[in-house]
């Protein structure tokens, strides 16, 4: 008799990820996959995203934290569909958490899918979730060398956005500098620079949904 065999947590996550990714095409669905350390401003940033594009798009959350459902219930307030996986101390979500996740929000007629990962630099980048593209969230209160300190999440990521710069005058971040040492990771990455708690610089970023959305529904 034959045993299969699993060779490693990866590949097993793999498989899953590909039926994600199957199930967002022929669903048109954007599926976006949010990563950042801790106080980043991911949250912040979806809440102002939800409510200004809720009357172009349908959209739906899918929130990934260690223990509580604080942040599910700010995205919830906007109005959009949202879900809560806690991992109960695992630092990230897994393909099969989102599936499970995907079966219970019914994503028919859903524009775009956001997932927001743990906030943690190492181990969201390495367990794909199905994504059309990971999206890395970096606050000028944290070292501009991040990017090269956490190669992965950087390399991997279509776009990084430097969230908090309304505190650049009291701050030491270089932006020129973070945005160098991405580029040298990956020279494709596309940079948003803005504020979500002023709105400064949003509209370029919902520019790119925009764009991303009108693209997943013409492949």
């Amino acid at each position: 008799m034959q045993i299969p065999v699993v060779r490693n947590i990866l590949e097993a996550n793999d498989r899953i990820s590909e039926q994600l990714r199957l199930m967002f095409g022929q669903m048109r669905v954007l599926a976006l996959n949010l990563m950042s350390s801790p106080g980043s401003g991911k949250t912040t940033i979806l809440e102002r995203t939800l409510t200004d594009l809720k009357a172009e798009f349908e959209m739906a959350v899918i929130e990934g934290d260690v223990m509580t459902s604080n942040d599910a219930k700010r995205v919830a307030a906007t109005g959009a569909r949202a879900i809560q996986i806690n991992t109960d101390g695992g630092c990230h979500l897994d393909s099969s958490m989102v599936l499970e996740a995907c079966n219970r929000l019914d994503l028919k007629g859903t524009d775009i899918l956001f997932v927001e990962n743990v906030g943690n630099l190492v181990c969201p980048a390495e367990f794909s979730v199905g994504e059309d593209h990971k999206v890395a969230i970096l606050s000028v209160t944290e070292g501009d060398d991040k990017p090269e300190k956490y190669p992965l999440l950087f390399a991997e990521s279509r776009v990084m956005i430097l969230n908090k710069i309304d505190l650049m005058p009291y701050v030491d971040f270089d932006l020129e500098r973070a945005s160098r040492f991405a580029r040298a990771l990956n020279k494709d990455i596309e940079i948003f620079t803005l504020s979500a708690r002023t709105g400064e610089g949003m509209e370029a970023w919902y520019a790119w949904l925009r764009k991303e959305v009108q693209t997943k529904k013409n492949a």
